[in-house]
């Protein structure tokens, strides 16, 4: 299993995601997390095939509302990517399109057979965690119903052990309810990363390494 998970885009380490997945091509987009977006969604998926292609890569997007009950069309679909990557937005909007697709069944079964490298930033990499509890001080659930017409949903992948709190010390997040969820965290005694913009938790194999900026 191969995973690239980060606050914030490659955080300061391009060079580790580069060596993670090989030399630049094809690599299929997930956008979903913007899905409650609507004004700001083209902006946003933009904002990530731009940098993409300057590095050499040749970026598509999956839409998952195009795949909403055709899991097997997403497996193939996806199998055609050497790597995905998974942007930021509404982690609980996320993970219902995860689930109307299936592709919260479909890419563990990716991962698990290593077809692609996972890369995920804020919301991409949090929705891989065993389970969203907390996340609601930072992302709203109630965008959930009006973008995806189903009920919010708690439990993340449990690709990984534990969960991931994003933007940690970042002016991305002012308020500091990233610093405020680490803390309950730690005081609560559960395993968790806290990352900030810079830092990136990277799995290859059996072995995970947390690299800081």
């Amino acid at each position: 299993m191969r995973l690239f998970l980060s606050s914030y885009r490659f955080g300061a380490h391009y060079d580790v995601f580069a060596a993670l997945v090989g030399e630049p091509g094809p690599i299929a987009v997930i956008a979903n997390a913007c899905d409650s977006w609507p004004r700001a969604r083209d902006a946003a998926l933009t904002s990530e095939l731009v940098p993409l292609r300057r590095l050499g890569f040749r970026p598509e997007e999956v839409d998952l509302r195009e795949y909403v009950g055709r899991a097997a069309d997403l497996t193939r679909r996806l199998a055609r990517f050497p790597a995905l990557w998974v942007r930021g937005g509404n982690t609980f909007v996320l993970r219902a399109q995860f689930a109307r697709s299936g592709a919260d069944r479909v890419i563990p079964e990716l991962l698990g057979a290593d077809s692609l490298v996972y890369a995920g930033y804020s919301a991409g990499a949090c929705v891989l965690s065993p389970d969203l509890h907390g996340l609601e001080s930072a992302d709203d659930p109630d965008e959930v119903a009006p973008a995806c017409g189903i009920d919010p949903l708690w439990d993340g992948l449990g690709v990984i052990d534990r969960p991931i709190v994003a933007h940690l010390d970042s002016p991305t997040d002012p308020e500091g309810t990233g610093n405020a969820l680490a803390a309950r965290l730690r005081a609560a005694g559960t395993a968790h990363w806290a990352l900030t913009d810079a830092d990136a938790v990277v799995r290859e194999g059996g072995e995970t390494r947390v690299y800081t900026g």
